[in-house]
């Protein structure tokens, strides 16, 4: 039956209202969240205009044996993040991989050779240019002031595009309530929900709060380095003019900010 012109125009003006009312109370939700959390900022905040991770390999692979991969237990348990045994549901991170998948372009011999069976710790690469945000319909993830490339889990349909988009495979996607399968819940941190993507956020609330990534903490050999990328004087500005750093599929001009220091 054909609907009259009055008729459209009430109801498209109904579904407008309700997706305005769904966005604002979607940031009301994530804002009460953020404060009843104590996620406000600090006057100790750390604050940047670009942060990013370098990671020292060789540090990395030196010390795997005996540190048993302490930075991957302290975000995940941070972050009530769940172990899921299927590959194909997992949640993830930040894990490890080998040289070769993570660096798939890197055809050298050499380089191979070297870094053969060598651990990569990998995580979202908080891309200068991200395309996941470009893609994503409901602005549920997002790049903010300090270069972090966020997620507003209140926002998130589970369209999944940000996944599709994403060339370094860092999203995961909750199949299912992931609740039960998180051995402790951190109270201080908001749990997920079936139906939402998620994945690692540069630990923004420890930022907020003047403490560095808990990963970066708890690296016994202080294998991860975080700073801010604007600021010369930073470290990590020093390391990467001083050492050899490669980023993930540089070549595809997403502008990573994960440095990965191989000498």
């Amino acid at each position: 039956m054909a609907i009259k012109r009055r008729s459209f125009l009430k109801l498209t003006g109904l579904t407008l209202l309700g997706s305005t009312l769904s966005t604002i109370i979607g940031n009301l939700l994530t804002r009460g969240e953020v404060k009843a959390k104590g996620y406000t900022q600090s006057p100790e905040a750390l604050v940047g205009k670009r942060w990013v991770m370098v990671i020292d390999v060789k540090k990395c692979k030196e010390g795997r044996s005996t540190c048993g991969a302490k930075c991957i237990e302290a975000c995940h348990t941070l972050h009530n993040v769940p172990l899921i045994s299927d590959i194909k549901k997992e949640i993830k991170w930040i894990w490890e991989d080998t040289f070769e998948h993570a660096f798939p372009e890197q055809t050298e011999k050499y380089l191979e050779e070297l870094f053969h069976g060598t651990p990569f710790l990998l995580l979202c690469n908080h891309c200068d240019n991200p395309p996941c945000v470009r893609v994503c319909p409901t602005k549920a993830t997002f790049k903010n002031e300090e270069g972090i490339v966020m997620m507003d889990f209140h926002r998130c349909i589970g369209c999944r595009f940000c996944m599709a988009a994403c060339p370094f495979g860092a999203r995961s996607f909750n199949w299912f309530d992931p609740r039960p399968y998180i051995k402790k819940v951190n109270p201080e941190y908001p749990t997920r929900m079936k139906g939402v993507v998620e994945k690692c956020l540069f630990c923004y609330e420890r930022l907020a709060q003047g403490k560095l990534p808990v990963c970066v903490e708890a690296c016994p050999e202080k294998a991860l380095i975080f700073g801010d990328l604007a600021d010369e004087n930073s470290e990590v500005n020093k390391i990467l003019r001083e050492r050899v750093a490669l980023r993930r599929k540089a070549e595809l001009g997403t502008k990573p900010s994960v440095f990965y220091l191989m000498s």
